[in-house]
C-alpha cells in the first residue's frame, strides 16, 4: 500500500507542474500533461531503468483507462440530440472524411514508401485515421467552445471519425465470434433503457442518496467497458454513445455534470494524459527521425487535404475551417488503443509500435497547438450569448484554466 501512495503521489505530482506549466505557457492542459509524460518517461528510464515510473502497474493503468472512459462519456453528454440530429449531414460527411483520407493515405505511405508489410500497413492506416476524442473535448472545455454549435459539431464528426476506426480495426483484424454478438445485443438493450433506468433512480434517489447518479453511471460505464473488452472492442466506444443518450439529462443539471467533471479531470485525467506520453520512447524516435516525420506527415496532411475542402462546405470563415480541420488532425486515444492491437497479437515489431505511438501523440500536440495559437475563432464565443464580461474574463484565462474557473463557479 505504501508502494501504491507513493507512485500515486508522483504521478499527480507530474500533473501540478503539468497544470502550472499549461497556465504560464497558454497552452491546452492535456497537450503539457503529454509532453510531461513524455519528459518524465525518458529521464526516469534513463537515470531508474525501465518500467520504474510504474506506467504499466495495473491499478495506474485501470485509473488511466477510467479517465478515458469518463472523459470520453462527458464528451459524449455535450452532444445533445437534438444538435447532432440538425447537423447531422456535417458530422457524418466530415467524419467519414476525416476516417477514410487518413486511412487510405497512411496504408500507402507505411507500405510503399517505408516498406512495411500489407497487414503492419493497414494497421498503420488504422492508427493513424482516429481523431482524439479525449483531447478535443478537453480542449472545447478550456476554450468554451463545448457550449456552442461549432463545438458540438466538431465533437459529433470526432465519434463518426472514431467509430469508422473501430469499425476498420475489427473487420480487418478482429475475429468476429459469438463474443461479438453477445456485446452487441447486450450493449444496445443496456443503452436503449439507459435513459429510464436513469430518470427512474434520480426521481426516487437523487435528492435523498449521496451521489447515486454517479455511481450508477459509474456501474453502467464500467460494465459496458469491461464487457466491450471482453469482446475484442474497446471500453471507450459504449462510453460515448452512453453520453449521447444521456445528453438531455446532463443538459438539466449543470452541477451534476460539473462534479463529475471535476471527478474525471481532477483525478484521472492526469493519468490518461501522462501515462499516454510517458509511453514514448525518445531514444527509438530520434535513432529515426525521418520515418517518425514521415508517419506524422501523412496523417496531418492526408487530414488537412481531405478536410479542409469539405468543411468549407459547411464553414465560410478561414479561422473556423482551420481550426475544424486541424482539430479533427489530432489523435489519441484510438490511435494509441490500435497501435498497441497490433503489437499484442504480433501485427507491428515494437520498433514500428514506437513510431506509430510517437506519430499518434505527435498529432495530439501541434495541430492543437496551432489551432490555438493561430486559429481561434474568438468570435464565435462572442456569438454564442456568453455575457461580453464574461468573455472579457474567458478569453483573458490561460487556455489551461479548469471549466469551473471559466464559469466562475468553485468545485463542488
Amino acid at each position: 500500500m505504501e508502494d501504491a501512495f507513493r507512485m500515486a503521489a508522483i504521478w499527480l505530482s507530474l500533473a501540478v507542474v503539468a497544470t502550472v506549466l499549461a497556465n504560464h505557457l497558454r497552452v491546452s492542459m492535456a497537450l503539457v500533461e503529454i509532453c510531461v509524460g513524455i519528459a518524465a518517461g525518458f529521464t526516469v528510464e534513463r537515470y531508474f531503468g525501465t518500467g520504474a515510473l510504474g506506467a504499466d502497474i495495473d491499478w495506474l493503468r485501470f485509473l488511466a483507462g477510467a479517465g478515458a472512459v469518463l472523459l470520453t462519456f462527458l464528451a459524449g453528454a455535450e452532444l445533445e440530440p437534438a444538435v447532432f440530429r440538425a447537423k447531422w449531414k456535417e458530422v457524418t460527411v466530415v467524419g467519414m472524411v476525416g476516417f477514410l483520407a487518413p486511412f487510405l493515405g497512411c496504408a500507402a505511405v507505411a507500405r510503399y514508401l517505408l516498406g512495411w508489410d500489407p497487414r503492419a500497413s493497414w494497421l498503420a492506416g488504422v492508427a493513424l485515421s482516429t481523431t482524439s476524442m479525449a483531447v478535443v473535448y478537453a480542449v472545447m472545455l478550456e476554450t468554451g467552445f463545448n457550449r456552442t454549435e461549432f463545438g458540438k459539431g466538431i465533437l459529433g464528426a470526432c465519434f463518426i471519425n472514431d467509430l469508422g476506426t473501430v469499425l476498420a480495426l475489427g473487420l480487418i483484424f478482429a475475429p468476429f465470434t459469438y463474443k461479438t454478438i453477445v456485446f452487441l445485443v447486450v450493449g444496445t438493450a443496456t443503452i436503449a433503457a439507459l435513459p429510464f433506468l436513469t430518470r427512474t433512480f434520480t426521481r426516487l434517489y437523487g435528492h435523498r442518496t449521496a451521489a447515486i447518479r454517479t455511481k450508477w453511471v459509474l456501474l453502467v460505464l464500467f460494465g459496458l467497458g469491461a464487457l466491450a473488452l471482453w469482446s475484442g472492442s474497446e471500453a471507450v466506444l459504449p462510453a460515448y454513445i452512453a453520453g449521447m443518450v444521456l445528453a438531455g439529462a446532463a443538459a438539466q443539471d449543470e452541477h451534476w455534470v460539473r462534479r463529475l467533471r471535476t471527478l474525471t479531470i481532477g483525478l484521472l485525467t492526469p493519468f490518461y494524459f501522462i501515462r499516454a506520453g510517458s509511453l514514448v520512447s525518445l531514444p527509438t524516435i530520434v535513432s529515426g527521425p525521418l520515418l517518425f516525420l514521415a508517419l506524422l506527415a501523412a496523417k496531418v496532411v492526408s487530414k488537412i487535404f481531405g478536410l479542409y475542402p469539405v468543411i468549407g462546405k459547411f464553414r465560410e470563415e478561414q479561422k473556423e475551417r482551420w481550426y475544424y480541420t486541424l482539430l479533427m488532425s489530432t489523435g489519441l486515444t484510438f490511435g494509441t488503443i490500435s497501435a498497441l492491437y497490433g503489437l499484442s497479437h504480433g501485427i507491428v515489431t515494437r520498433e514500428q509500435y514506437s513510431f506509430l505511438v510517437a506519430g499518434v501523440i505527435a498529432s495530439a500536440v501541434i495541430p492543437t497547438m496551432i489551432a490555438n495559437f493561430f486559429f481561434l475563432p474568438h468570435h464565435l464565443l462572442q456569438d454564442a450569448s456568453i455575457p461580453d464580461e464574461e468573455l472579457s474574463r474567458l478569453e483573458s484565462l490561460p487556455s489551461g484554466s479548469s471549466d469551473n474557473e471559466r464559469n466562475g463557479l468553485k468545485d463542488e
